[in-house]
């Protein structure tokens, strides 16, 4: 197995592929959308899908910044040269799609300002952080982790619902619903400045920023449109109560459901709650097993 190489196919899988439940939730959709400017907008939205996989294109102009997460089992180990490789084959796949330029040149302060503007490579785009997820994480989204597996999940996560994205306290007064409401208002807001709705919304609950954080990350690697639990359902029924509709033109379908994952808690007055407005070529996820 030349794993480098694997990697960088599962780049381009992330970048080009629409997965089938997503594909599933925007054909239920177009079925059940009687307003004609929403209808139209979703199925050039298919549209757009079916072109990128057909001609292996990325689904979006703006290819994302790549975020990794290790699904790791007991008897498994991660090396120092499995860390490089990944780096490596990201480089390799951002380069090979071709990625879109955005890797800032420069130092520290001259990379804030952008004063000394881009790399041509695409392939300098560095991903953030890798995560680790154990058969000892407690979220929703808890993983029957054989002590087998070794996955490697690739996000490529867009700048617009970054930028729309919301990490923040909320003090929950004993009640759930409190929490929930506050992380659908955000997100209220939000959707009607994405623009490039409908929006698959992610939504984690924490004791950090960084573990809420952690946690939404995960729940775009993990979830699935197919199996929605009934929160997940509801918060996705008042999203699409505002009306707002793909691409703001209004209709029935502004998310195609929603991802809710809830970590551990600490006896303390506020939950950290972290939510991401996802644009409509999002998720992006490709999976390379080892």
């Amino acid at each position: 197995m030349n794993i480098v190489n694997d990697i960088s196919k599962t780049i381009i899988d992330a970048s080009i592929t629409l997965s089938k439940d997503k594909c599933n939730a925007l054909k239920h959709a177009i079925d059940i959308e009687d307003n004609d400017n929403a209808h139209w907008a979703l199925t050039q939205i298919l549209k757009n899908y079916e072109v990128a996989q057909k001609n292996r294109f990325p689904l979006c102009d703006d290819t994302g910044i790549p975020h990794v997460i290790i699904e790791i089992g007991e008897e498994r180990q991660i090396t120092g040269e499995l860390l490089n490789q990944i780096h490596e084959g990201i480089a390799l796949g951002l380069n090979n799609l071709p990625a879109r330029p955005m890797a800032v040149k420069g130092n520290e302060i001259e990379r804030i300002e952008q004063s000394q503007g881009l790399h041509d490579s695409p392939g300098k785009l560095a991903p953030a952080s890798i995560l680790l997820d154990t058969v000892n994480d407690e979220s929703g989204y808890k993983r029957d982790i054989s002590s087998d597996t070794l996955n490697i999940h690739f996000l490529l996560e867009g700048g617009g619902p970054e930028i729309r994205a919301k990490t923040f306290r909320v003090y929950h007064k004993r009640s759930f619903e409190n929490v929930i409401n506050t992380a659908c208002g955000w997100l209220e807001s939000s959707l009607k400045m994405l623009g490039c709705t409908p929006s698959i919304p992610s939504i984690g609950i924490g004791r950090t920023h960084y573990e809420a954080t952690s946690l939404l990350l995960k729940s775009i690697a993990y979830g699935n449109l197919d199996n929605q639990n009934d929160c997940e359902k509801e918060i996705a029924e008042r999203l699409n109560s505002t009306g707002i509709g793909p691409l703001g033109f209004g209709g029935k379908t502004t998310v195609l459901g929603c991802y809710l994952n809830i970590g551990n808690q600490r006896a303390s007055g506020i939950r950290v709650v972290s939510v991401r407005p996802s644009c409509f070529v999002e998720p992006r996820v490709a999976t390379l097993k080892l």
